[in-house]
């Protein structure tokens, strides 16, 4: 595997989420479509339109039609990143997986590093954290706050700020109840405790091409780690 393409024997399933993202899809998905065709001529595009109330999945029917192994998938209302990461994954048929969101913040030339660095070592997971994004004192202390509960309560240190590479084979739907933002702590948490190999790496976070963030601030910072005592407690009656 490489940044300059996977081999057929290993195709790559992008799985692009999206929510009242109308405003963007014209301009972030085309170069997403591109990355994957030049990266991965057998890979899949998978645009899953979670719940959205404007033509977000019209458009991107437009952008990917014709395109070989993309499809668009919906959800009849809104049910969060984590469901939208499983209904791609269940659709995935390749042999790796990675995601963006459809904000126009991760350019898909972002996740050479990771391709780049699962070709070069045997990890099965490769996270991503930003080099250049400035989220302010506060939050980035209760960032790191939750990154201590984190090591506190599971004994593994998770770097992880944007999209992570992973084998198909390594995520179970079933078995990750999470619908919300908290699957991308509880998939890796359990993935690492079961000592996967995995590296990290450092990519850049752009701006939004337009519209408003849907996943910040303090209440979701506060309800992870409410999930993450949940998650504890799930584990130990495991």
């Amino acid at each position: 595997m490489s940044a300059e393409g996977l081999p057929a024997s290993e195709p790559l399933t992008l799985i692009v989420f999206a929510f009242n993202e109308s405003s963007n899809v014209d301009t972030v998905l085309p170069p997403i479509r591109d990355w994957l065709a030049a990266r991965s001529p057998t890979g899949q595009l998978l645009f899953i339109d979670d719940g959205s109330t404007d033509d977000t999945a019209a458009r991107a029917q437009a952008v990917l039609a014709g395109t070989p192994g993309a499809a668009v998938l919906t959800h009849p209302k809104n049910r969060g990143i984590g469901a939208a990461l499983k209904t791609g994954v269940r659709a995935a048929t390749g042999t790796w997986v990675t995601f963006l969101p459809c904000d126009g913040q991760i350019a898909p030339e972002a996740l050479d590093a990771l391709l780049t660095r699962a070709a070069h070592t045997q990890a099965s997971l490769v996270f991503s954290v930003y080099l250049d994004r400035n989220d302010g004192l506060r939050r980035t202390l209760l960032s790191a706050g939750i990154r201590g509960l984190i090591r506190a309560a599971f004994g593994v240190s998770l770097a992880s700020d944007g999209p992570y590479l992973f084998k198909r084979s390594l995520f179970d739907p079933d078995a990750l109840p999470p619908d919300s933002f908290f699957l991308n702590f509880e998939f890796p948490i359990r993935a690492l405790r079961r000592r996967q190999p995995f590296e990290v790496v450092s990519i850049h976070c752009r701006p939004r091409h337009a519209g408003v963030s849907k996943s910040t601030g303090w209440r979701r910072i506060l309800g992870v780690a409410r999930d993450l005592v949940d998650l504890r407690v799930r584990m130990w009656r495991e």
